[in-house]
């Protein structure tokens, strides 16, 4: 019996005895198979770009569709029917918004800003408000800036209502979630970018086409938290629901809506941040405002002009984010009985007061004398840098210099060398990193993913675009794990950095360009700097939660065990920090080819490049080709970071 007993477990060990050893040698053998295959692909393929016989001239196809659309956009039943009422009625929604504000004047817009936000969120953020929109009128920015805001509200109401629909489809059925999830998955790392070219197509250069970008840009986020927020509804209340005989609806609105509301303003507020950041983005296509200001600045690098429009949008961005947000962490409190009625009563009384006072005392708009041009200061500032701080410094040169030396040490070597490899060695390396942290599944999407654009015969400028994501994601990894490391180290340090970060992350994407300009001037090197400083915030603080979630009893354990400071961290937080990591470096990467691909407007070149150029130009088939080559990056580089869970061998 005893005999038995023991050897029974010895089976299943000496069975398991290969396959937990080749687990353990998943790394070896990949890297020495990969070695083996580049050898003999040298040996019997050779070298060479992509070959010219496995690309697809889409410049045809794409210019009859476009011959087409341009012929037949006023008189095809789909256009007159379907795109042309959807596009009027943008236009009229947008229209009528931007004139209500227009009525209401900078006083009624201010006070209604301000009540709304000590409504939701208290005193200071409403002085906030205040301060924020007094500031947009004194810059002279108060007309784009309302027409700014008068796309964001046609635009948001939009992305939360396709968003919110959609979430509540894949929150309450597995199937429609199990079809939906991919679909979101893609659409959170297409660059924003790539949104703009399908709609141009359809819409034409206008606000229509903006507004539309900008909803199907912002909803998923809607979408995806409504389905969480959904489907993470707790399972007893639920229980206690339907065994008090609630139908399927008043489970729906009495409970799993309520339970779902601090997911749902989560969506809000991602959405309108992002929404935001797509409507300055979507000025390339002609939706004004304050990115029409900071477009044309920087395409005259007109810093002073750039910086006066910028502002602005950093303001609003600023107050929308942080009202939203108060919001949420407020849910759950309970106010007084009649209160809120009350309050959201005398925040619309105060509101047509002002506005009525300023109409009786003055006009509407803001008056000129109470402006301040900062263009000219801005600018002199500039130039005065750039003729004491571009170059000439002593010891460590200027920053032309640094990005003179960026440009030939780093990027110009990164890109020879992946233009240099041959096309199936770089399929073969995608490959291997894919599977490295992955599943054969998430290999083959990034293989097929990344061949893909050498069959759009985009190969070259995709492999440029690469240099810099994989030159700016280096940058910010070292910086951001870095500081996100003294940062859970220091409480102090932690302290300091967040009022900092929370700016950072709530600027839009666009803005970021000014400073690189003013400081570094135009080509890669600031392209690069911008998409670093973008996707720092998001490194340092997924790094600091990662670091700070380790195990305190781990922690303490080996510190009672003898253990450094030192050796705490290589040993025990970083290994046990690790998933936070490799999150921080898939939320580095699609970043930092966020804004890559927006640097094509200060000289970045490529893919970025091609797809400015597509807008600017007409030329449908250029932009178009590099907008999907930079869907496709941009989904290889997300399926390479991004770790997939192993099935175990228990098929768990």
């Amino acid at each position: 019996m005893t005999a038995t007993a023991s050897a029974t477990p010895a089976a299943p060990l000496g069975t398991a005895g290969p396959a937990a050893s080749l687990a353990r040698h998943r790394t070896t053998l990949l890297l020495t198979g990969a070695a083996v295959l580049l050898v003999l692909g040298s040996v019997l393929v050779g070298h060479g770009a992509w070959p010219a016989s496995l690309t697809v001239d889409l410049d045809g196809p794409l210019g009859d569709v476009s011959d087409w659309i341009i012929d037949n956009r006023d008189t095809h039943p789909l256009f007159l029917y379907f795109f042309g009422h959807l596009s009027n009625a943008v236009v009229l929604s947008v229209r009528g918004v931007y004139l209500v504000l227009l009525a209401a004047g900078w006083a009624g817009v201010t006070a209604a800003a301000g009540l709304i936000a000590w409504r939701v969120a208290g005193l200071r953020l409403a002085v906030t408000a205040v301060v924020a929109f007094l500031v947009c009128a004194v810059l002279g920015m108060w007309v784009p800036t309302m027409q700014t805001l008068a796309l964001m509200v046609i635009a948001v109401l939009a992305s939360v209502g396709l968003g919110a629909v959609l979430g509540l489809a894949a929150g309450l059925s597995d199937r429609v979630f199990r079809v939906l999830r991919p679909v979101l998955d893609t659409m959170q790392v297409m660059p924003a970018f790539a949104y703009l070219l399908p709609v141009v197509l359809v819409f034409g250069i206008g606000v229509p086409a903006a507004v539309l970008a900008t909803v199907v840009y912002a909803a998923p986020p809607m979408a995806r938290l409504t389905a969480l927020g959904l489907r993470d509804a707790d399972a007893g209340v639920m229980e206690a629901a339907a065994s008090l005989g609630a139908t399927g609806r008043q489970r729906l609105f009495t409970a799993r809506l309520p339970l779902a509301r601090r997911e749902l303003l989560l969506g809000l507020n991602q959405t309108i941040m992002m929404a935001l950041s797509m409507a300055v983005i979507a000025s390339v296509i002609g939706a004004g405002g304050l990115g029409d200001r900071v477009y044309q600045a920087l395409a005259s690098v007109d810093v002073g002009a750039a910086l006066a429009a910028g502002i602005p949008i950093v303001l609003l961005a600023v107050v929308l984010d942080r009202v939203t947000a108060a919001a949420g962490h407020r849910l759950g409190a309970a106010p007084r009985p009649g209160s809120a009625r009350l309050g959201w009563a005398v925040a619309a009384a105060g509101t047509v007061v002002a506005a009525v006072m300023a109409r009786t005392v003055a006009s509407t708009g803001w008056p000129d004398g109470w402006t301040a041009d900062i263009t000219r200061p801005v600018n002199t500032a500039v130039g005065w840098m750039t003729d004491h701080l571009y170059s000439g410094v002593p010891v460590v040169g200027g920053t032309a210099d640094w990005a003179g030396r960026f440009t030939t040490w780093v990027l110009d070597p990164v890109r020879d060398g992946l233009q240099w490899l041959p096309w199936w060695a770089v399929l073969l390396l995608i490959a291997v990193l894919a599977l490295l942290i992955g599943t054969w599944r998430t290999m083959l999407t990034a293989v097929l993913a990344m061949a893909a654009i050498g069959v759009l015969d985009v190969w070259d400028p995709a492999l440029d675009t690469l240099s810099q994501v994989l030159a700016g994601v280096a940058v910010t990894l070292v910086a951001g794990f870095a500081v996100g490391i003294a940062a859970s180290r220091s409480s102090r340090v932690e302290a300091l950095l967040r009022p900092v970060l929370d700016v950072f992350q709530t600027m839009p994407q666009f803005v970021y360009l000014i400073p690189v300009v003013a400081l570094f001037g135009v080509g890669r090197a600031p392209a690069v700097a911008a998409a670093v400083i973008y996707a720092l915030p998001a490194v340092v603080r997924i790094t600091t939660q990662g670091m700070n979630g380790v195990d305190p009893v781990t922690m303490e354990s080996s510190r009672s065990l003898g253990a450094t400071g030192f050796q705490q961290l290589l040993k025990v937080q970083l290994p046990l920090a690790r998933p936070a990591l490799l999150l921080a470096v898939n939320q580095g990467v699609v970043l930092v080819l966020a804004v890559v691909v927006i640097g094509g407007l200060v000289g970045g070149g490529s893919l970025g490049y091609s797809a400015v150029f597509g807008l600017a130009q007409g030329d449908l088939a250029t932009g178009l080709v590099a907008g999907a080559a930079i869907v496709l990056l941009g989904l290889m580089l997300d399926r390479v970071t991004q770790p997939t869970r192993r099935r175990s061998g228990k098929g768990a």
